[in-house]
């Protein structure tokens, strides 16, 4: 009896025909980034439990409810959540917070996290995402906050708004709790079990509930921007102020507290109403105690983490252009053993000039290379038959024309077949240009 093996509940596959879009935002992101001074650092897909317990936060969902936690022998490790808690201990372990500050790095990871799965969440998800170390200055978060407008609009994106706030520091963080116990404390039999024990422990988690009883409850909470120390004040108003010099559009939430316990001062996220509840594509913010928690010394930092399918679910339904997949520059259909032969030897050659060459290997008669040809795209085609090989030459045909060349078939031939293909692709590029393709003979493999 066969065994019908499906992919796990809350994971996707992503097939060839849809890659060319991950390479459109993966490639577009590096670019953003690295113009920003942002290098690559990749990390384990797990680490020590104990991590995220420290910087996460035991208050918090993704550590009761949400974390892949497995137990090797004596020792428990944990998919990673989310990215910040990872690269800080590389950051650590590595001494780059030894060297020349800030540093500035960025990573596309998978995220796992063990939710109910819908539109915009998934059980493991992606992430591009970066992270600043050793700048405590508002210009820095306006930097990084800079650096995911400019992406956002790259990838042509609309109708996305910036929203910020600040949590203060554990100092003014400190009398918000007060006020936060006193109010909830007169609701507390309606709240749910979960922020019943965060009445304690960290009452701004009940801001973040995801119960519509909570929800409702939390809607005349104190504000925290009515608490904020001086220090906390003036670092949010300079940010306001540096966000409206770079003609950054944002609007001041004070409901916006993240999930993740490690943020102090400014936090933000860029929100869309076009892909329903889970509407945030991307959240960050400052975490300025977070590395002297994990070990190192006090050293203000932060980040942000976008999520790369809820990006490609609204640019789908934006239409937004994506980078053109690559397809093949020239197949050979080939009529006989030795016409196989001397396709073979042609494709080696092309493929060292960078070229997509293929022939058949299927055993296709010369109509079905052709219906293969034309159905995976193929620029250019020749036909290779008794009658070519003998005369030492064929014809070059361009598909989408039907124009055909005379091309030799000697050692000069990857360099006849390059010209003839660049004066295409100039020419249509120059087509595309006109009219408005902006990833016009462009691949995600560049």
């Amino acid at each position: 009896m066969a065994v019908n093996i499906k992919r796990p509940n809350g994971t996707e596959d992503v097939t060839p025909k849809d890659i060319h879009k991950w390479h459109t935002v993966e490639k577009i992101a590096r670019e953003t980034a690295e113009t920003f001074g942002f290098s690559e650092i990749r990390v384990p897909t797990f680490e020590n439990t104990d991590l995220f317990l420290r910087s996460v936060g035991e208050t918090t969902d993704v550590v009761q409810k949400e974390m892949y936690t497995v137990k090797a022998k004596e020792t428990e490790f944990t998919l990673r959540p989310e990215g910040t808690a990872g690269v800080i201990r590389a950051m650590l372990q590595n001494g780059m917070l030894n060297e020349a500050l800030p540093q500035r790095v960025y990573y596309i990871i998978s995220c796992f996290r063990h939710e109910r799965p819908q539109a915009g969440r998934l059980r493991e998800f992606h992430q591009f995402g970066l992270e600043m170390a050793g700048s405590q200055s508002p210009a820095a978060d306006a930097e990084v906050i800079s650096l995911a407008k400019t992406l956002l609009d790259r990838l042509e994106l609309k109708n996305i708004e910036l929203y910020i706030n600040s949590i203060g520091c554990p100092s003014c963080r400190a009398e918000y709790h007060k006020a936060l116990r006193e109010f909830f404390s007169a609701r507390k039999d309606e709240l749910c079990d979960t922020c019943k024990e965060r009445l304690e422990k960290n009452p701004m988690r009940i801001l973040d509930c995801k119960s519509p009883v909570c929800q409702d409850i939390a809607k005349n909470a104190p504000v925290i921007l009515d608490y904020l120390c001086e220090d906390c004040s003036t670092h949010f108003e300079k940010l306001k102020k540096y966000l409206t010099k770079l003609n950054i559009d944002f609007k001041v939430n004070p409901k916006i507290v993240r999930g993740l316990d490690y943020y102090t001062k400014t936090v933000f996220e860029f929100v869309t109403t076009e892909i329903g509840a889970q509407g945030t594509v991307c959240g960050g913010g400052r975490y300025d105690g977070l590395i002297e928690q994990l070990g190192g010394q006090h050293t203000p930092a932060l980040g942000f983490g976008m999520g790369i399918e809820r990006l490609l679910i609204v640019m789908d339904k934006q239409n937004c252009d994506y980078l053109k997949p690559r397809k093949c520059d020239l197949y050979f259909a080939t009529m006989g053993d030795e016409a196989l032969e001397e396709a073979m030897e042609f494709s080696s050659k092309l493929r060292e000039f960078g070229y997509f060459a293929e022939y058949d290997i299927m055993g296709r008669g010369l109509k079905a290379q052709m219906k293969y040809a034309n159905k995976i795209g193929a620029a250019f085609t020749i036909v290779l038959g008794e009658n070519e090989l003998n005369e030492g030459k064929a014809k070059l045909k361009e598909m989408e024309s039907g124009e055909e060349s005379e091309i030799r078939l000697n050692d000069k031939f990857p360099a006849a077949f390059e010209e003839i293909y660049m004066n295409k692709m100039l020419g249509s590029l120059e087509e595309e240009t006109n009219n408005g393709s902006l990833f016009a003979f462009t691949d995600g493999t560049d």
